[in-house]
């Protein structure tokens, strides 16, 4: 809070004084200066002393101290004035603008300079590179800006010789989206001080004042220029600007062309001069000798005349040009800046609505030891500015609560409606007189327009002259008058008011920059377009086109929010330290600071709406939250204010609420501060939900459609199905080659499914073809194939499989009967069923030794023979004692049968005399699968990891389903 600053740096708010006297603000003023405190509330006012020195109280810590905080909650600062503003704009969707007032020297500019700067700073777009050049552009305008419009003076090292006001535009989230620059009664005579040596002889220029008539000394060498003040372009600023054509500016300084008499006619003296501007303005020298020797005047019926200038004609146009480039050069500066920022195809519908902070930096009221028309100007905008801060901030409070109904003390304060009729007035103010005497015919002098002035306005009471006041000495008779303004008296001096106020600036030099060569000049002289033979309307003079443009400026501040920042000028001696009471109680008094502060005493800091209060603040109150029950919104703000024991603080209007305590106000906003997280998750939760259960209602429904077309979708395939395979039973081949629908992804399994029930079904139709006395065959087939299929190249599918091939007369003529009597012995003493396999072998053993051998495989042993003994019984083992068979991939007749007593026996299988070339290792296999497959101990087996193997490259399981491999059996 303001107030917690310390007793020992003063009250930081005028409005907390004991007593509102003019000695006590000076002391608290004077103290708060000396303990570097330079700035002071007056309610919403800041009261800024020009320290002359430089202050860490700008940086980045500083912006973030009063960032998004209530005014009075930080110390006094400029800062705070521009969060307010832009927070007000940025709340209540209102433009607002912060006008700093003050005299020359009182720190207006460098005010505005941090205004921009804070603004920039608080608004964060989020590395959107267009709102960042906004803001850059914004913010490096000023330097150009200044370089060419401000200037050293007798009173301030850099002196706005220009009024500027700036409108940034805000788009609805508070980031700057663009600006326009308004300047106002630019100050016209100009020296290029800040150029080097190469530039100025480049430019036929020379870095000494006194050699040129519009900067020389002493007060008969310009008419047009206050000669005390020697003005030169800011040197620190001037080359950040080389690159706007600065070079134009050194046509300024050519004022020293001179005229003398030629009998009847005027001829220039010397063409040096002529021929550097022709140079620098690349146009014609003989054009430029007739612009400013003739003028060229049509008439209303097409013609043409040629009229000679005498030498003060010449010499009026001459210093008329050499004005009007710096003018039209500074307007074109602006009008570039200008359509850099400008906000361009804004569309409300689309980017919501497009606020505005405008910034006013504007000379200060000036009284000189002789005062000219330009004071005059500058004094009368101040005295509008003061008017409209009487309206705004005095008597539109009072007539607020008066037409509220609100009991207060009334204030008396002094209104300069008076001083501004004095000035504007139609047909009897100064500037209507000046207008008056510029547009009759003839010569009127000065002094004939002192005369007219004296009057028209002999009784006013805030005007004087030496003719209406003779005792006064320290003016003279038909050079001077006075008006009494609020800041004080000022002494004008008449001489040169005409001539300045005329535009002298014929249409001659208009067609001359027009034709120009260089397209920057021509651009600037769009009015020089027109033809010579059209007559043109007399142009608006000075004061009337600056009042204009004032009265405009005052509307446009007029609809926005208003806040203000009162500069003051400590001392003429540019000191840190020095404190000049009289001086500063001057400025005190011209500014009304005192009426302010009584009329906030008296009245109250802050009003709201009704329906606007409780809009921000119905959420610290339970019996307004989140909407009230009450007979009116007065009932919910009154439940609100006693809910935080405010009513001792507040009045009740028609139709606002008023606070008198600032205070107040920010504990409610940070009470609001506090509420907004939670409300904030609050709707979180609600609208996630709301998003939840609308995800939910569309999950829901997406599903039910999903649910529906999948249906669909499975029927759709069980009747394409049902419609491919409605006849297989009557095919010649039971559907084996009906192409299958494809099938939709959820019936992918059922799919296979299907078809290897189709597969199976179709198997057994052939299954049941086959004669019973092939169907061993056929088993032992499929049970190769099973494991065999892919793995091994030829392994005998084609030729029919005997089995036992030893018993075969065919196959072995000479043994077939000795194995007969042998196996029928074998039979009845060992008792097994049948046969499973029987062939001629040669037996390896473990020393690499073979010998012939017979294989005889039955049911339950396996045997080992010898041939050449009558196939006498060498070894037995029983047929369960086998845990695996391995044979390999090529089309060899190697089999190795693995023995449960790990004495494997490793056998070559003989191929038989008749079939060289005959495959047996693929029937003893298949012959063996199926024994083990069809057995009864086939799940023993099993259950106790049995498998049969075959070496090669991976090991392959063998007990697969045998009637799947049937159909590949018939394809082979």
């Amino acid at each position: 809070m303001a107030e917690l600053e310390g007793l020992e740096f003063g009250k930081s708010d005028f409005v907390l004084l004991d007593e509102v006297t003019m000695e006590q603000f000076m002391e608290n003023l004077k103290l708060r200066f000396g303990k570097g405190r330079i700035y002071t509330y007056i309610g919403e006012v800041v009261v800024s002393v020009n320290p002359y020195r430089q202050m860490d109280i700008y940086g980045k810590d500083s912006i973030e101290a009063y960032r998004g905080r209530e005014l009075h909650e930080n110390p006094p600062h400029l800062y705070a004035v521009s969060d307010a503003a832009y927070k007000d704009m940025k709340r209540r969707a209102k433009d607002t603008c912060i006008v700093i007032s003050g005299e020359s020297g009182a720190g207006k500019t460098e005010a505005s300079k941090y205004i921009m700067q804070y603004i920039a700073a608080i608004t964060d777009p989020s590395q959107r590179t267009e709102v960042e050049s906004v803001k850059n552009v914004l913010l490096k305008s000023n330097c150009v800006l200044e370089a060419f419009g401000n200037a050293k003076t007798n009173r301030n090292d850099n002196s706005s010789r220009f009024g500027k006001y700036m409108d940034i535009n805000f788009n609805f989230n508070g980031d700057p989206t663009g600006g326009h620059i308004n300047n106002y009664l630019l100050e016209k005579v100009r020296l290029l001080y800040g150029g080097s040596n190469v530039m100025l002889e480049s430019l036929h220029l020379q870095n000494n004042p006194a050699l040129y008539v519009y900067t020389r000394e002493g007060a008969a060498a310009s008419p047009f220029y206050n000669v005390s003040q020697m003005i030169s372009l800011h040197i620190n600023d001037f080359k950040t600007c080389l690159e706007t054509n600065c070079h134009l500016f050194s046509l300024i300084c050519q004022g020293n062309i001179e005229f003398e008499r030629n009998g009847e006619s005027v001829q220039i003296i010397g063409l040096e001069a002529v021929t550097h501007i022709a140079e620098l303005t690349a146009t014609d020298p003989e054009s430029i000798c007739k612009s400013l020797l003739y003028r060229t005047v049509a008439t209303g019926g097409g013609d043409v005349i040629k009229k000679g200038h005498t030498k003060e004609d010449a010499w009026f146009g001459r210093d008329a040009f050499a004005k009007a480039l710096y003018e039209r050069l500074f307007g074109w500066i602006v009008s570039r800046i200008n359509s850099i920022i400008e906000v361009k195809d804004y569309n409300p519908l689309l980017h919501g609505k497009n606020t505005v902070i405008g910034v006013l930096d504007i000379y200060g009221f000036e009284i000189f030891d002789n005062n000219s028309f330009e004071q005059f100007c500058i004094n009368y905008c101040n005295e509008k500015l003061q008017q409209l801060f009487i309206e705004l901030i005095l008597l539109q409070e009072q007539r607020e609560y008066q037409r509220e109904g609100i009991t207060w003390q009334h204030i008396d304060y002094f209104n300069n409606n008076i001083i501004v009729d004095l000035m504007e007035q139609p047909h009897k103010g100064i500037i209507s007189i000046l207008d008056e005497a510029c547009l009759t015919v003839g010569r009127v002098t000065d002094t004939v327009c002192l005369e007219s002035m004296n009057t028209k306005l002999s009784q006013h009471p805030h005007y004087t002259s030496r003719k209406l006041n003779p005792t006064d000495k320290s003016m003279d008779f038909q050079k001077h008058f006075r008006v009494r303004h609020y800041a004080g008296d000022v002494t004008y001096s008449v001489e040169g008011f005409l001539d300045k106020n005329k535009d002298l600036l014929f249409q001659d030099f208009k067609r001359l920059m027009y034709n120009s060569a260089n397209p920057v000049l021509k651009d600037m002289w769009p009015d020089g377009k027109l033809s010579i033979t059209e007559v043109t309307k007399r142009p608006l003079t000075a004061a009337s086109l600056f009042k204009n443009s004032i009265v405009a400026l005052v509307d446009k501040l007029g609809c926005k929010e208003p806040y203000y920042v009162r500069c003051i000028k400590p001392n003429e001696m540019k000191s840190s330290v020095l404190f000049d009471d009289a001086r500063c109680q001057h400025q005190v008094a011209y500014l009304g600071l005192l009426e302010n502060v009584m009329v906030r005493r008296a009245g109250f800091a802050y009003r709201q709406p009704y329906a606007r209060f409780l809009q921000r603040y119905k959420m610290t109150c339970e019996y307004t939250w989140p909407n009230h029950l009450m007979a009116s919104d007065r009932d919910a703000v009154e439940a609100i204010v006693n809910q935080h024991g405010f009513q001792d603080d507040v009045a009740y209007g028609l139709t606002k609420l008023f606070v008198r305590a600032p205070q107040c106000l920010f504990t409610l906003e940070q009470e609001r501060a506090d509420l907004i997280p939670i409300l904030v998750l609050f709707l979180q939760k609600v609208w996630r939900g709301a998003l939840a259960r609308r995800r939910c209602r569309r999950m829901r429904a997406a599903f039910a459609i999903m649910g529906f077309y999948k249906l669909y979708k499975v029927k759709s395939h069980f009747w394409a199905v049902a419609a491919s395979f409605a006849n297989v039973r009557t095919m010649a081949d039971y559907g084996r080659n009906v192409e299958w629908p494809r099938p939709p992804a959820v019936l992918f399994r059922f799919h296979h499914i299907t078809k290897t029930l189709h597969r199976r079904w179709w198997a057994r139709q052939v299954v049941k073809n086959i004669p019973p006395s092939d169907m061993l065959e056929v088993r032992a087939k499929v049970a190769a194939l099973t494991v065999l299929i892919g793995k091994r190249k030829d392994w005998g599918p084609s030729r029919a499989w005997e089995r036992d091939y030893l018993s075969n007369v065919r196959d072995y003529p000479e043994s077939s009967s000795s194995f007969i009597r042998m196996s029928k012995d074998l039979k009845n003493k060992d008792e097994y069923s049948q046969v499973l396999f029987s062939c001629l072998c040669r037996k390896v053993n473990r020393f690499n030794k073979s010998t012939d051998r017979g294989l005889l495989v039955t049911d339950k042993y396996v045997y080992k023979l010898e041939p050449k003994k009558q196939y006498k019984v060498l070894k037995r083992f029983p047929l369960d004692s086998i845990t695996g068979i391995s044979v390999t991939a090529g089309t060899d007749q190697m089999v190795a049968l693995h023995v449960s007593s790990q004495d494997d026996i490793l056998l070559h299988l003989h191929r038989g005399e008749l079939f060289p070339d005959q495959d047996r290792v693929g029937e003893l296999l298949g012959v063996m699968v199926d024994h083990f497959t069809r057995s009864t101990k086939l799940n023993y087996y099993i259950n106790i990891g049995i498998r049969i193997r075959i070496k090669y490259k991976y090991g392959l399981n063998m007990c697969a389903n045998m009637d799947e491999n049937i159909t590949q059996m018939y394809n082979n």
